[in-house]
């Protein structure tokens, strides 16, 4: 009986991967629009929280979120575009976050710290077969 349980739920592994890419894409949609409608306010704040070239990292981050947002909806190259969500959730946990504590209510870096990890598995693992990736390069995982 437990057996079968194993294989039913074996079954479903690639599910988990789906649902990470589609709720990190989720996560990345609203900021990635907040800094799409005013991009030099987003640069001015950078500039105030000492990011160098502010408005070349706002551009920058505008379009790793944006590209994210992309391919991991579709499960293409997403072991590449993971990276720079990485960097771009560390600079967000050092420069935003860090002083604030772990608490996301007290706008900490909880939020970006399982972005991290959600990442992290993707590059790992891969985006699953419910993927583009999978279907373009056959991969397993």
């Amino acid at each position: 009986m437990i057996e079968k349980y194993y294989n039913m739920v074996g079954k479903l592994s690639d599910l988990p991967l789906l649902l990470i890419r589609l709720v990190l894409a989720y996560g990345f949609y609203n900021p990635a629009m907040m800094k799409l409608k005013d991009i030099n306010s987003i640069a001015d704040w950078f500039s105030s929280i000492n990011i160098p070239f502010p408005l070349i990292n706002a551009y920058l981050a505008a379009g790793t979120e944006i590209s994210g947002i992309i391919l991991l909806t579709l499960g293409l190259f997403t072991r590449i575009i993971s990276v720079p969500l990485i960097i771009t959730m560390i600079v967000a946990i050092i420069t935003v976050h860090w002083e604030n504590g772990f608490e996301a209510g007290e706008n900490g870096y909880e939020i970006p710290l399982y972005y991290l990890i959600m990442l992290f598995t993707l590059i790992v693992y891969g985006p699953g077969r419910i993927s583009l990736d999978h279907i373009l390069f056959k991969k397993n995982k």
